[in-house]
């Protein structure tokens, strides 16, 4: 199992939870502010020396948990979290329906004397009983099936959730089913986790790194991008509390084309909420770094530092829900969808992803002297490959209903994968490819021009936020990842292709070093297969605009494969290279990845129908009826103008004008309707269907209601504009 690493001293440190992963080293903080954590320092204080010991086994090298030990820990958990005002807890875990789940129980018991005990073993610590037919399952368990298991994940730090008035003793947990295929989603990213660390120390060893080194942890750190609105506005439009975006609205005047909400100073109501989250965070360990203003109105920016990808995944999931459970706080409503308006930029959630070994060391860092770090280009090869062979799986990984307004868009990466490496790694990959890498490119620094301002440091490179897969100085930044997603199943797919890929490099460089222990000869062996393998897989490598038309065209002659949208890229998933890859490094049988694509596609079509039916009933029940009521009374406005005997030509053409759009109103309504009504029995073809009939009807009937918003009297418009809900004082 993983561990959070100390890169200052470069040693493993046993208080994970007191450590956070930051770039390339991995600095010790002193957590004692998650109070609301059960922490690694706090069962040291509270558990046996060989209780702890054991505990640490357990974590660090997998060791199986006795039960005496488990009944001791269990014991102490709850003492501690009794003092702390609990009187439940409950295994938590995240099902396939990309939120979390929980079922509490008290730890009172009653006792045949008339009283009640407190009782909480290690058995129930372990191991808890949870329904698994009424999750999402792919299949994997039927409706008659209930029996389900969740398993204590002991890497990732218990904590308590005060909601309500209540103390909850929540344990993060695995999910399965009885015949134990994963029905979750941390499962498969433990053990993606452990397939990457076996991988990567392969590479270690050709290249006879530190002996110190026994795991590579893959870590994340979540950018999260988010919306903020009025409450009263939200409980007024039927389509944000139903689908959590507006599935109507005409283009406000002012959006966002002043670019005057980007790193703006932030509103006070939604800094004290915003406050209010971090605090709630803190508590539980989560470490929040930034916040800003982010590109569009009403939207903003929390960012953590980096952690586990295990521990990141959770954390990432407590985010999500402190942000909505605060937010009604403030009178404000948290929106996570990634394109909850139209017209303005939408919200994304990048995943930052590198590898660190248990001494510190981030695989990802260049160095100074990046064209002599022979092993951090292997490493960076390997990615590189990666992305190239299994673009279709990580396309795959952030398809939703959702995702589809953003990916592609002017605000988010394209749908083509591709790789951004900056100008200092692109020259040194072109020179491996050509031959021997004799320099690195220098920032230099940057004179200001003023004696008052320091002379900056500028880094070897650029930016891109075009790219979908982008380095960032010691790690990678996958820019496609969906804001309302849950990060593990993303991070479960990053883990298994570059462990596959890393399989393949290493099998390479194993052969050509052979036993070899000398430096030079295993130098020219591994540039050999670097360059084999760069010539290979350069045509992913795009330094460029990904938003222009002519990225689209040379991706296509580079055959690159381009799913614009969800459901081709979901139908991918269960490709044989797919399925064959992930069994090979035992992340998920093909039951367990056939379960997830059939749940990814049917998500899909449950998701746009709601929509659809949503927008139906709004047109029908609010939209048309203000439409007629206007219609009556610009006709009484033409009948009156005329029996005055004055010209009612003005009148009348603003009349047929306004017939015009009734009518439009009333026949896109009609094709949404039936297009519904349409139910094709195989999966695949109804999730087709949806995307080929009902999104485009679902288009026409917003086109007609947005033109009919610009025409009604503002007084009889029935549901919140833009230009009152993008607007936060």
């Amino acid at each position: 199992m993983s561990t959070l690493l100390n890169g200052k001293n470069g040693h493993t440190t046993h208080h994970r939870m007191e450590m956070f992963m930051n770039g390339p080293t991995a600095p010790r903080v002193d957590q004692s502010f998650a109070e609301d954590v059960f922490t690694f320092r706090v069962m040291q204080q509270r558990l046996p020396k060989d209780v702890y010991r054991a505990l640490l086994r357990t974590v660090e090298h997998g060791d199986a948990m006795t039960p005496a030990t488990a009944d001791v820990i269990a014991a102490a958990m709850k003492e501690w979290a009794m003092e702390h005002g609990a009187t439940h807890y409950t295994h938590w875990f995240q099902p396939l329906t990309g939120l979390t789940a929980e079922k509490h129980d008290a730890f009172l018991t009653p006792d045949p004397d008339g009283t009640a005990i407190s009782e909480f073993s290690g058995s129930a610590l372990v191991r808890g009983e949870p329904d698994a037919s009424s999750f999402p399952s792919g299949g994997i368990r039927a409706t008659f099936e209930a029996r389900g298991y969740t398993a204590w994940d002991c890497t990732s730090p218990v904590f308590l959730n005060r909601n309500g008035g209540t103390v909850t003793l929540c344990i993060p947990t695995a999910f399965v089913s009885w015949t134990g295929e994963a029905l979750d989603k941390k499962t498969p990213l433990l053990r993606s986790m452990q397939a990457l660390s076996e991988q990567a120390i392969r590479i270690l060893k050709v290249f006879g790194a530190d002996t110190g080194v026994t795991a590579v942890t893959a870590t994340l750190g979540c950018e999260q991008e988010y919306f903020l609105i009025d409450r009263e506005y939200y409980f007024r439009r039927e389509d944000l509390v139903t689908c959590d975006r507006t599935l109507f609205g005409a283009k406000p005047p002012k959006g966002q084309q002043m670019e005057d909400h980007y790193f703006g100073s932030i509103p006070s109501r939604v800094i004290a909420f915003m406050s209010e989250v971090e605090r709630e965070l803190t508590r539980l360990g989560v470490p929040v770094k930034t916040r800003h203003n982010e590109v569009a109105p009403c939207q903003f920016e929390l960012a953590p530092l980096f952690e586990t990808a295990n521990i990141a995944s959770d954390h990432q999931m407590l985010v999500m829900e402190a942000m909505k459970r605060v937010a009604p706080r403030h009178g404000l409503q948290c929106i996570l969808h990634e394109k909850p308006f139209k017209g303005i930029n939408g919200s994304g959630k990048h995943v930052n992803w590198s590898m660190s070994t248990n001494t510190g060391a981030n695989l990802l860092d260049p160095r100074d002297e990046t064209h002599t770090n022979m092993q951090f280009l292997t490493f960076l090869v390997a990615v590189i490959r990666a992305v190239d062979v299994h673009a279709d799986i990580l396309r795959a990984s952030v398809a939703s209903a959702a995702n589809d307004h953003r990916l592609g868009a002017n605000e988010a990466p394209p749908a083509i994968m591709s790789v951004f490496l900056g100008d200092m790694l692109t020259d040194i990959i072109e020179q491996l490819e050509s031959g021997n890498p004799r320099k690195t490119l220098k920032g230099g620094k940057l004179d200001l021009g003023a004696r008052t301002l320091p002379q900056i440091p500028r880094h070897s490179g650029d930016r891109n936020r075009t790219s979908p897969f982008a380095f960032t100085g010691n790690k990678f930044e996958f820019r496609a990842v969906g804001s309302s997603a849950a990060v593990a199943w993303p991070g479960t797919v990053l883990n298994t292709i570059v462990a596959d890929s890393l399989d393949y490099v290493a099998t390479l460089l194993e052969r050509a070093v052979g036993g070899t222990t000398d430096t030079k000869k295993i130098e020219i062996a591994v540039r050999k297969v670097l360059q084999g393998i760069i010539k290979q897989h350069k045509r992913v490598l795009f330094d460029g605009d990904g938003y222009t038309a002519e990225w689209q065209a040379t991706a296509k002659k580079r055959g690159l494969p381009n799913h614009r949208e969800s459901v081709s890229a979901l139908c991918t998933m269960t490709a044989k290279k797919n399925i064959a890859m992930f069994k090979k490094f035992k992340v998920l049988s093909k039951v367990e990845l056939e379960s997830r694509e059939h749940i990814f596609i049917e998500k899909y079509i449950k998701q746009v129908l709601i929509e659809a039916e949503t927008a139906s009933s709004m047109a029908r029940t609010q939209i048309l009826p203000a439409a007629l009521r206007h219609q009556t009374e610009l006709a009484e406005v033409v009948a009156a103008t005329e029996a005055a005997g004055l010209d009612a030509d003005a009148a009348r053409a603003h009349l047929e004008g306004h017939l015009g759009a009734v009518k439009a109103l009333r026949g896109t309504l009609e094709r949404l309707d039936a297009a519904v009504a349409k139910h094709p029995e195989e999966i695949h073809k109804h999730a087709t269907q949806v995307r080929d009939e009902v999104r485009p009807a679902m288009a026409a009937l917003r086109a007609a209601v947005d033109e009919l918003e610009t025409r009604l009297p503002r007084d009889l418009w029935p549901i919140p504009s833009y230009r009152e809900m993008l607007l936060i004082r």
